[in-house]
């Protein structure tokens, strides 16, 4: 385990020790139960360096940090993603695999069939009465604008 003195911007906020990069900071979560025992090391707050995919813990509040590796299901993606506003609706066409490049990000999403309406809750959900793409990179949901070919980026 490396210790590390964090440094802080002329905003006041931590900086990565090899990137320079300022620190995202996310607050503990409550206590959590992990194969039958008791794990406190979710109640700490991390600063998170999304750059390097490594986080630092502070040690006993002693102003020292330990590095860990983030997680890799925790790292942000370094592709970038197109801002929805600057999505214009377009045709999206299925390939041979059943799926399309994302308009958002690139990757690729899943063609999702239209289904009957469901219950929930006792309250009818019409949300997957129509078709639609779905990406499982940026969670982004392509609808299509009734009556034409097109699809639209829908918030859900």
């Amino acid at each position: 385990m490396d210790l590390v003195k964090l440094d802080k911007n002329s905003n006041g906020k931590f900086v990565c020790p090899k990137c320079k990069g300022e620190l995202r900071k996310v607050e503990g979560g409550g206590v959590k139960i992990v194969d039958g025992k008791v794990d406190m090391e979710a109640t700490q707050p991390r600063h998170i360096c999304d750059e390097c995919g490594t986080f630092y813990k502070e040690l006993l509040h002693s102003g020292y940090y330990n590095v860990f590796d983030l997680p890799e299901n925790e790292r942000k993606s370094k592709k970038n993603l197109v801002d929805v506003k600057d999505i214009p609706p377009q045709q999206i066409k299925r390939e041979s695999d059943g799926k399309a490049p994302c308009p958002r990000c690139g990757d690729r999403m899943d063609f999702v069939p239209a289904e009957p309406v469901k219950i929930v809750d006792g309250k009818p959900d019409f949300s997957n009465t129509m078709d639609h793409f779905k990406c499982s990179h940026c969670k982004s949901v392509f609808r299509k604008i009734a009556g034409t070919d097109f699809y639209q980026w829908s918030e859900k």
